[in-house]
């Protein structure tokens, strides 16, 4: 009869086992602050697998019959905490500075295109709330422009001849389908104002459905930040409270992969509590009213 998982102890040559896997796999790294919930989350893993050992585990995770449980242990990792319209200032900076100088230098370039990636999307809210900025600076841009091709029935909630495309990535299948249905209760619409919910959302019994115009805005996709397969020719990166899961060989690598995927002058926002200074010389900190992000130095050739 085995020993229930709960109460096996994890040796200290396992643990190096499963931290080398985990940071192989997707770079996050476990420090001494947090090998306790690394232990916690290797445990109820154990459990649910009904193994006798954390070498087990490690074997399964390495055999092909354990790509299935190598998600589900990645998805137990992440601490998928998010929220609309989460850090105000950082917003703002987006919304009434960075974006407007974006779509003011394409409308110069004839180029009516507009391509952010949200990495590390979790539920959803994070590009949703960018989908609703990118609308309402486009229909302001749309009606002191030059472009109005007489009168629209019904008006279209991207005007032309914008084209937007938000991409939203996680490592975690979950959220994503959560993210992917676009439903909220109440205290998840906390910080969506009244004018928000009439113009985006429908009320679907005691939930807030996102109205299809917006929802087909974002595409949702399964992502891994250790991989160089990632979304190219973005204008603009949100990848927030997500950098903090990775030592810092693996945020230089990152932020590296972040430059080659922007376009010319495209920007980077990072978590409040995280910064690009000192792993990269590729971008320039802006900073406005407590809101930071980092811009991609124009390369000359």
């Amino acid at each position: 009869m085995s020993t229930p998982a709960l109460a096996l102890q994890l040796t200290e040559a396992e643990l190096r086992l499963l931290q080398a896997l985990i940071y192989e796999q997707c770079g996050m790294h476990f420090d001494a602050r947090r090998t306790d919930f690394l232990k916690n989350r290797l445990q109820k893993r154990l459990k649910e697998c009904q193994l006798d050992s954390f070498y087990s585990y490690y074997r399964l995770l390495i055999s092909e019959q354990g790509r299935h449980e190598l998600s589900r242990l990645l998805e137990d990792l992440t601490v998928n905490e998010t929220s609309f319209f989460r850090n105000k200032s950082q917003l703002d900076l987006f919304s009434k500075h960075i974006l407007e100088e974006v779509v003011r230098r394409k409308r110069e370039q004839n180029d009516f295109s507009l391509r952010i990636w949200s990495a590390g999307c979790s539920t959803g809210q994070e590009p949703y709330t960018i989908a609703m900025l990118v609308a309402d600076c486009l229909a302001y841009h749309y009606l002191r422009g030059p472009f109005r091709p007489g009168k629209l029935a019904p008006k279209p909630l991207i005007p032309p001849p914008w084209r937007v495309e938000i991409l939203a990535s996680d490592i975690n299948y979950s959220v994503l389908r959560a993210a992917q249905e676009g439903t909220y209760g109440e205290s998840q619409m906390a910080a969506v104002d009244y004018a928000y919910r009439l113009r985006y959302f429908d009320k679907v019994g005691d939930r807030y459905a996102l109205k299809k115009p917006l929802k087909e805005l974002v595409h949702f996709d399964f992502h891994n930040l250790k991989t160089e397969y990632l979304p190219q020719c973005n204008d603009i990166i949100f990848c927030r409270n997500v950098m903090m899961y990775f030592d810092q060989a693996e945020q230089k690598r990152l932020v590296e992969k972040f430059s080659r995927c922007l376009n010319p002058q495209g920007y980077v926002f990072v978590g409040h509590a995280e910064s690009l200074l000192g792993l990269t010389d590729k971008f320039s900190l802006i900073y406005r009213n407590n809101g930071t992000a980092y811009q991609r130095h124009q390369v000359i050739p």
